[in-house]
């Protein structure tokens, strides 16, 4: 290991070299240059590159004073900073980079959010007042009005009016989040028009507010409109029957705890507002598959109020999502223990990591453990436990919650064909097809522009030899609905190969291959097409290709044996 880190090290050295001769980003460097400041120096940009806070602060951390001379370490070392929760730490070396004159937009925030923390915001004020924004993105700059106005709100101790003309500085193209600071300003203010605008806002049809339910309902406890703010959450779970947020709220009401407000939010606490405005701005980047930057926003989010453990669910989404998965499951640990739907949520999630780590019975422990231990669950969390339980071969006992599921909804309930179509997969793969495809049709029936579940019930028509020309047609719109998808361009190739239209079933075949190469039964039906259509020579090194890959089932491995040496049989 000790000789990996030496090459490692020569490797980052002779990179570092590159750069000195051939950037100007490193002028100045040469002047900071020994072997192990820029060893640690690469060595932290690689490991937060590669989203590993820990291994870049401790490189990063060795390198005093290198802001002097490169400017782009200061950024690194305050995103590492922050994406390991050492705020205390990026205040100090914010300040220092201040004093240098070289600080920044994150360097900015950093500082800011330590005052408005503080409740000092009189030096919030005066520091955003003074700060060069000129290198500041767009994005940047909005953070900066808002979070500005916000301030002068507090500082000035301004009235609703003259808040109102403060905010309207923002730009209109921001329309959202002046929708949502409109609803936050007359909830500080407590105007008359608030229950209105929050009321505007979740309604809202262009965009999903369903999540400011959640700070109505919060707005509504806080004054003790307990039953209206249970009425609220009713009304929008309707809507929005999977929010983990308003359902663990909704929950802890009508359970009578005395924490439902432990997830806390205040609306006249500035700390909060712009928490959650940080918030917005980190799922944003999230979804842009920006997850540092977001985690960046999320940590200061999580400073800002601390009490708002949801915001942790992000972040643990995007530590998945860059492959972290133990610091992830740290993360659902920790939310496990605050309400059943945290609870069943996190359960659910640890047993997808531990099936991603080839830990399937582990998994299925967890699952069930975490499902038995629901005081009431519900048809959505019972439907949860059955897709895990299918999606784990445990078919049989799947059909028992699937069945439990259509005991408690009607054919109209949105889950009815999801419950029909998970239950015929199990049928299906437990020999019982009668069952399956009742399972299937009736699935169809309830909502009949289902691309996978039409692919399924015609796909497995073609392999009993019936219904081959239905199947076609079905198959057809399938095609029509999820172009680009392997699996339905293979079923559709395998229909026209059955009805024996074998160069209208090549074109398919061939299509499904460059979309899934990575697949068993989608190669071997491409290479019995190259076969039949007499290319023999690249059919066997398909059918070879499919001995080589991981996924390949032992049953399969001994048809594709037979193939190479006598070709497939054109009678099955």
């Amino acid at each position: 290991m000790n000789k990996f880190f030496k090459l490692i090290r020569i490797i980052l050295q002779t990179f570092f070299l590159y750069i000195l001769v051939f950037t100007s980003s490193s002028v100045g460097l040469e002047k900071y240059y020994t072997g192990d400041k820029i060893s640690n120096y690469f060595a932290g940009v690689i490991s937060l590159q590669n989203n590993n806070y820990d291994d870049s602060y401790n490189f990063f951390k060795r390198l005093n004073n290198l802001e002097d001379n490169h400017y782009k370490f200061s950024k690194l070392y305050i995103e590492t900073l922050i994406n390991n929760s050492k705020i205390n730490q990026a205040f100090q070396y914010s300040k220092k980079l201040e004093i240098k004159k070289k600080n920044f937009f994150q360097s900015d925030i950093v500082i800011i959010s330590k005052f408005i923390k503080n409740n000092n915001f009189s030096k919030a004020h005066d520091y955003l007042n003074l700060t060069n924004k000129n290198n500041y993105t767009p994005l940047q700059e909005l953070l900066s009005q808002i979070i500005f106005s916000w301030i002068s709100v507090e500082k000035s101790k301004l009235n609703y009016d003259d808040a109102k003309q403060v905010f309207k500085l923002i730009s209109p193209k921001y329309k959202n989040i002046k929708k949502i600071n409109d609803v936050f300003l007359n909830c500080y203010f407590d105007t008359s028009n608030v229950n209105e605008k929050f009321l505007s806002l979740t309604n809202d049809q262009t965009t999903d507010f369903s999540r400011y339910t959640f700070f109505y309902a919060n707005y509504l406890l806080k004054k003790d409109l307990i039953k209206k703010a249970n009425l609220v959450l009713n009304s929008k779970l309707k809507q929005a029957p999977r929010n983990l947020l308003l359902n663990q709220l909704y929950s802890d009401i009508n359970k009578k705890k005395q924490n439902y407000l432990k997830n806390n939010f205040d609306c006249k606490n500035i700390s909060n507002v712009i928490a959650e405005l940080l918030y917005i701005t980190a799922n944003a980047l999230s979804s842009q598959s920006l997850y540092s930057e977001s985690n960046f926003y999320i940590n200061l989010s999580k400073y800002l109020n601390q009490d708002f453990f949801s915001y942790n669910t992000l972040l643990a989404e995007n530590f998945i999502m860059i492959g972290n998965y133990e610091k992830a499951k740290k993360i659902y640990l920790l939310l496990n223990r605050f309400g059943d739907h945290y609870s069943w949520h996190s359960s659910k999630q640890i047993a997808s990591l531990d099936i991603e780590n080839s830990q399937t019975e582990k998994a299925l422990r967890t699952i069930e453990a975490s499902y038995k231990n629901l005081n009431l669950p519900n048809n959505y969390q019972t439907y949860d436990f059955a897709q895990f339980l299918k999606n784990n071969q445990k078919f049989k006992k799947s059909i028992k919650y699937y069945s439990k599921i259509l005991q408690n909804i009607t054919r109209s309930h949105e889950l009815y064909p999801k419950v029909k179509d998970g239950r015929g997969i199990a049928y299906e793969q437990t020999g019982d097809w009668p069952k399956a495809e009742k399972d299937f049709l009736d699935s169809l029936e309830v909502k009949p522009n289902q691309a996978y579940v039409i692919n399924y019930l015609a796909y497995s028509w073609i392999e009993k030899g019936v219904k081959i020309e239905k199947s076609l047609k079905m198959l057809e719109e399938a095609n029509r609905l999820r172009s680009n998808d392997g699996y339905i361009t293979d079923s559709l190739g395998w229909a026209l190969y059955k009805l024996k239209r074998y160069e209208k079933a090549e074109e398919y075949l061939k299509k499904a291959v460059q979309l899934m190469p990575l697949d068993p039964i989608v190669n071997d039906h491409f290479a019995d097409i190259l076969w039949i259509n007499g290319e023999k020579l690249q059919a066997r090194y398909y059918w070879r290709h499919v001995l080589s890959l991981k996924d390949t089932e032992d049953e399969l491995k001994n048809k594709i044996e037979n193939k190479i040496l006598y070709g497939p049989n054109t009678l099955n």
